[in-house]
């Protein structure tokens, strides 16, 4: 069968990186998938397959890297994502 979660992955993250950072969202148990699904496509200018994908790896290993990019870029959208109290980080 495969592991499928580690093919969908690379879905969710950018192919050409911007840059050396990375925004990773981290799992909670108050968010739903939905919410979490809508803010990453808000936010994070996935599409919504890419959202559903890094949304179920959040869910199942516990954290996805959703952006790679420049740090100013990134930070913008982890302040949004802290805005909608989802634990995140730029590193």
């Amino acid at each position: 069968m495969g592991n499928r979660t580690e093919d969908e992955g690379v879905v969710c993250l950018d192919k050409i990186k911007e840059g050396g950072n990375e925004l990773i969202v981290y799992n909670d148990d108050v968010h739903t998938f939905d919410y979490v699904i809508d803010c990453l496509m808000q936010i994070c200018e996935l599409s919504q397959q890419q959202a559903v994908t890094c949304t179920n790896i959040i869910h199942y290993k516990g954290l996805c890297v959703v952006k790679h990019g420049s740090y100013d870029k990134l930070i913008k959208m982890s302040v949004a994502l802290d805005e909608k109290e989802l634990k995140n980080e730029v590193r």
